[in-house]
């Protein structure tokens, strides 16, 4: 397990665990210690590469920040692959740890060449190691001779300063980092130059139609792309800006050789346009793919799910409503955090925000919207009266009846939102 922030040691971890034949474990340094030592106890790895401080029983902490001992040898090793290749963690939004055993080896081979990412490149991540993807494509870039800058942890400002400093030509982000440097005074946003980028790829969450927008008209539609998938690689899609304005709001089409289908509680195909579960039916055996500790799979057949709703538009590009869990149930009707959770983001001075279900003895739930202000934004004295211009934009069930204001962060480094725990935090005072 390698747990540390970003930093040069974390990738030194990661070739050296490959090069000894072994198996790496990306993990977050930030977890609560209760957390870690869970993921340790599922995991039980030979040794934790860290930092002092990790809640390591039972395990080895290699700590980076000491010596190396002089009885470790130096000589150079035989070549080595391993299989799995690597085992991530994910809790998502539903706050219960799982990891996902990805099959492929940690040799090189086609299924590991990038869209738009050729080798010897410049490429710029913001976001932190121990999340799929950015460790990915950190690791899939310097195999193949290219200069990674990776940020100690994502400013917005910073960011465009790298962009100039280094010239990258692909840049990968989430969301959230997106808003953040959109929502920059216009002064300094128009200042830099984004020119030597010609691959923006995002992911990771929904992104906000105007924080879309905002990219397609800075750098030009041809430049944007965003994928959705997951580390479980059980099917993907992809979409070009350009295809964005065609089809706003959807992730894209199914790659080649997939198939999307939209199922209903009952297992049924769903017709174009209502919403379901969104799966992919899977091109090779289920022996092939992925497996999970701490979790079952959604299997039915040749498909598998990422647990996600979604509905399919008449030329079959996807379109993500939220995940199954995110749901809510709301005087009979589901509602999905994430359109809430859209609109409110739009408006000026709101970095994130997040959207709850909260018992409601009439309605079943009622929703709560927790917002992340911006530095130089006051509170809000009536804070209905600032979401106003938001709830314009939904209807009535789907609009907050309760709101907090916060400048502690609502996502975390990788664009995330623990919705579990921000709604059992708030259970616990109601």
């Amino acid at each position: 397990m390698i747990a540390m922030p970003n930093r040069v040691e974390f990738v030194e971890a990661v070739f050296a665990t490959w090069k000894l034949g072994a198996v790496p474990c990306p993990a977050s340094w930030r977890l609560a210690p209760t957390e870690f030592s869970e993921l340790v106890t599922m995991l039980q790895p030979r040794a934790v590469v860290g930092t002092s401080g990790l809640s390591v029983a039972g395990a080895t902490l290699i700590d980076v920040d000491e010596p190396v001992p002089n009885l470790i040898s130096d000589a150079p090793l035989p070549p080595s692959a391993v299989a799995p290749g690597k085992i991530v963690n994910s809790g998502g939004s539903t706050g219960r740890p799982k990891l996902i055993i990805d099959p492929q080896p940690s040799a090189w081979g086609p299924a590991k060449e990038g869209r738009r990412r050729p080798p010897r490149i410049v490429l710029l991540n913001p976001g932190p190691l121990y999340h799929s993807a950015p460790f990915s494509y950190v690791a899939m870039s310097l195999a193949q001779g290219s200069h990674v800058v990776c940020m100690d942890r994502f400013d917005a400002v910073e960011w465009l300063t790298m962009v100039e400093r280094y010239r990258p030509s692909f840049a990968y982000m989430v969301p959230t980092m997106m808003a953040r440097v959109a929502k920059l005074p216009q002064e300094i946003t128009a200042a830099a130059d984004l020119s030597s980028i010609e691959t923006l790829l995002h992911m990771a969450a929904p992104c906000p139609p105007d924080v879309k927008h905002w990219w397609i008209e800075r750098i030009g539609a041809d430049r944007v792309f965003e994928v959705y998938g997951g580390s479980e690689r059980i099917g993907a899609t992809l979409i070009t800006g350009t295809e964005w304005l065609e089809h706003p709001g959807s992730v894209g089409r199914a790659a080649p050789g997939e198939e999307i289908v939209i199922l209903s509680d009952e297992g049924e195909p769903l017709p174009r346009g209502e919403v379901g579960e969104i799966y992919f039916r899977r091109a090779a055996s289920p022996g092939s793919h992925y497996r999970y500790i701490g979790a079952d799979t959604r299997i039915r057949d040749d498909m598998d799910s990422f647990g996600d709703m979604g509905w399919l538009d008449r030329d079959d590009y996807l379109y993500i409503a939220d995940r199954r869990t995110d749901m809510v149930t709301v005087g009979g009707a589901n509602v999905y955090p994430a359109e809430i959770e859209a609109a409110i983001e739009s408006l000026p001075g709101v970095l994130c925000a997040a959207a709850l279900g909260l018992p409601d003895a009439d309605m079943g739930n009622r929703i709560h919207a927790i917002v992340e202000l911006d530095a130089d934004q006051p509170e809000p004295v009536d804070g209905m009266a600032f979401l106003a211009p938001a709830l314009a934009k939904l209807s009535g069930l789907k609009r907050p009846r309760t709101v907090e204001f916060t400048r502690e962060r609502v996502r975390d480094d990788a664009g995330k939102l623990r919705r579990a725990a921000l709604r059992a935090e708030r259970l616990n005072t109601l």
